[in-house]
């Protein structure tokens, strides 16, 4: 298997298994142990859609830097981690619901309440929406070499 491939693939994996650890951590210590798994697994095919599809975007992100790097390409990528951020935004965004009474703001507390199955959506949507912006950069640099 060619090297970049496989650093691609091993990045992403990685990715997959901090955000599930950083997933883990924050609503334990938040909710405790026993609410985090209720959580988990209540919702584990929506947590799993986002880990992996933050997974996939960072092996591609990794296929691409590193091809661009091999090559010595005179090429300029920008990659921007926002579709990224705002997937992981949207994907914990319900875990405020257990801060924010704490903070006084108890109005925005209903409604990611009421909506956590949207923010999952939502979430899942910006991760395809990084994919595929993604793979149309990898696309596009392999074509111009």
């Amino acid at each position: 298997m060619n090297e970049n491939i496989y650093k691609s693939i091993t990045n992403g994996s990685v990715a997959v298994l901090i955000l599930l650890g950083v997933y883990i951590v924050i609503v334990s210590l938040v909710s405790g142990w026993n609410f985090m798994l209720l959580q988990f697994s209540k919702y584990w095919y929506y947590i799993g859609s986002l880990a992996v599809g933050f997974g996939i975007q960072m092996g591609l992100y990794t296929y691409l830097k590193n091809a661009m790097r091999k090559n010595a390409s005179p090429h300029v990528l920008a990659v921007s981690g926002t579709t990224s951020t705002a997937a992981m935004i949207s994907c914990c965004a319900h875990y405020l619901v257990n801060l924010l009474p704490i903070l006084g703001t108890v109005g925005i507390v209903t409604v990611i309440s009421q909506y956590q199955i949207q923010f999952f959506w939502v979430g899942i949507l910006f991760n395809l929406a990084g994919i595929l912006y993604m793979i149309n950069r990898v696309y596009k640099y392999t074509r111009q070499i």
